[in-house]
């Protein structure tokens, strides 16, 4: 009986790290999905502040410096 329950317990373990083995490859996989999304989102913000820079150029108006805006704080 101590065989069998060995033989078991090694097919349990073995399962168990097969499994663990397929969950790590799908967070992988959803990694690289995310950072492919991210590269996708900064390629198209870049596309369009190029956009939006030749229309303010065609329109004689400039852009706020980057530093500008409502978040000033006093004092």
């Amino acid at each position: 009986m101590t065989q069998t329950s060995n033989r078991f317990f090694d097919e349990i373990g073995r399962l168990m790290n097969d499994a663990a083995g397929a969950a790590q490859g799908v967070k992988r996989e959803e990694f690289e999905a995310a950072k492919e999304m991210a590269r996708l989102a900064r390629e198209e913000n870049e596309a369009l502040k190029a956009r939006i820079s030749a229309l303010e150029a065609k329109l004689g108006v400039s852009s706020p410096a980057p530093d500008s805006g409502s978040m000033k704080t006093d004092g």
